[in-house]
């Protein structure tokens, strides 16, 4: 993260233009500088914004990854573990998360709610579609965790799925370390260039590393928004308030 964790939410914006958003974290948002796991000042500085964001009236749903814990896929891949057992496993680590950012927002005031699409009951709640959104009307926020629930489908599809299981206005992608999209990785190709703008089929047909390509064509055949931006101070809040913050990916005349 560009900003120190305990300035997250700082900045003065405009008033909402989304009702309702759907926030996807990476894994490794939530473990700042460490090499693993979970850092409980930036997850706080996290749920501080969040927090802000939900004081605003805006309803926010979250899906959170679980890369800072385990990748199934790439232990499968490097081990040659059965894939839908990695797969699982992974699920379980984005519990993990899902639980540090809960209480980190309980913390911060910010009636919190975990469902999960695996059982799980002496944590998390089952995920319902009608309970979830019931939870958002109250003014709570939901975290999604778990995934789809099933094997070979990433976060990033849940991110997709639930933003619309949950008539979200936009998908809100913070992303660590990054400002937005760009046509390379700018960690490793020094002249990648930053795109703003993208409709869903050229981040397909291009490649680009945003979202799997199942995520992007659930969002693309539903029109539904995704706003790609640095995890910075006060990002979530201006992307909320209409602010060209990062990318915006668009089909047609919904949140584009």
């Amino acid at each position: 993260m560009s900003a120190e964790p305990e300035t997250l939410g700082s900045a003065t914006t405009g008033a909402p233009v989304f009702r309702r958003v759907l926030l996807k974290l990476s894994g490794e948002a939530l473990m700042g500088a460490r090499d693993y796991g979970i850092d409980p000042e930036v997850t706080q500085g996290i749920a501080k914004e969040l927090a802000g964001v939900r004081s605003e009236g805006v309803e926010v749903g979250i899906v959170v990854g679980g890369g800072n814990f385990y990748r199934g896929m790439a232990v499968a891949a490097d081990s040659g573990m059965d894939r839908a057992t990695a797969d699982y496993a992974g699920m379980l680590a984005t519990l993990l998360n899902a639980l540090a950012l809960q209480d980190a927002l309980e913390r911060e005031g910010a009636d919190t709610r975990v469902m999960s699409a695996l059982t799980v009951s002496e944590v998390a709640e089952p995920y319902i579609r009608r309970r979830a959104m019931r939870h958002l009307e109250k003014g709570r926020v939901v975290i999604f965790a778990a995934g789809t629930g099933n094997p070979f489908f990433t976060t990033d599809t849940a991110a997709a799925l639930r933003a619309l299981e949950m008539g979200a206005d936009a998908i809100l992608m913070a992303k660590h370390g990054v400002k937005g999209v760009y046509d390379g990785d700018p960690h490793t190709v020094s002249d990648a260039e930053f795109l703003p703008r993208l409709t869903h089929l050229q981040a397909i047909e291009r490649g680009l590393k945003v979202m799997d390509t199942t995520a992007l064509s659930l969002c693309m055949d539903n029109r539904l928004s995704i706003h790609v931006f640095e995890l910075a101070e006060g990002n979530v809040a201006r992307v909320i308030a209409g602010e060209e913050v990062g990318t915006i990916i668009a089909t047609g005349d919904k949140g584009g």
